[in-house]
């Protein structure tokens, strides 16, 4: 990959690396150390890529699985609360805040897929295959998460 090549994906692609790492980790200093070490993996790889999403699914698979290695080395510090993760992304609405830290405090396994689906737009089918987990698995995961968020937003709406 040359110069100009690994530029136009970084640029492409490093919010989508920081938001999935995000979703990981819940620390925003962390996922900005995944961004920089998913990047310079890219700019490393001696991978033939096929195209644009080609690179883009690479790119969700180093990135979870260097958040599950940064996850395991440190047992890592205490996470960032979602209250005070919703103040660092701008919102229009409080509804979007409440839904935000609604999605955030959930558990990293029901996060991710549940961000890849619904922001990313991949199939349960390519969740699966980027996340190494069944796809019954991945729509398990994706109802339990919906559940929850039901739950707790109702919660929300009825304070």
């Amino acid at each position: 990959m040359d110069n100009s090549q690994f530029s136009a994906y970084a640029i492409k692609y490093k919010d989508t690396v920081y938001r999935v790492a995000l979703n990981f980790l819940g620390s925003p200093e962390d996922a900005e150390d995944a961004v920089q070490e998913v990047l310079m993996r890219l700019y490393l790889s001696k991978e033939r890529f096929e195209g644009d999403e080609h690179v883009k699914r690479w790119l969700i698979r180093v990135t979870l699985n260097f958040c599950k290695n940064v996850a395991r080395a440190e047992r890592r510090r205490i996470p960032t609360p979602p209250e005070d993760l919703a103040l660092s992304v701008p919102f229009e609405a409080e509804e979007q805040i409440a839904l935000f830290t609604a999605v955030m405090s959930l558990p990293e396994k029901y996060r991710v897929p549940l961000y890849l689906f619904y922001y990313e737009e991949y199939s349960v089918k390519e969740i699966g295959r980027v996340m190494e987990i069944s796809e019954s698995a991945v729509t398990t995961r994706l109802s339990r998460a919906r559940a929850i968020l039901r739950t707790e937003l109702e919660e929300v709406n009825a304070r």
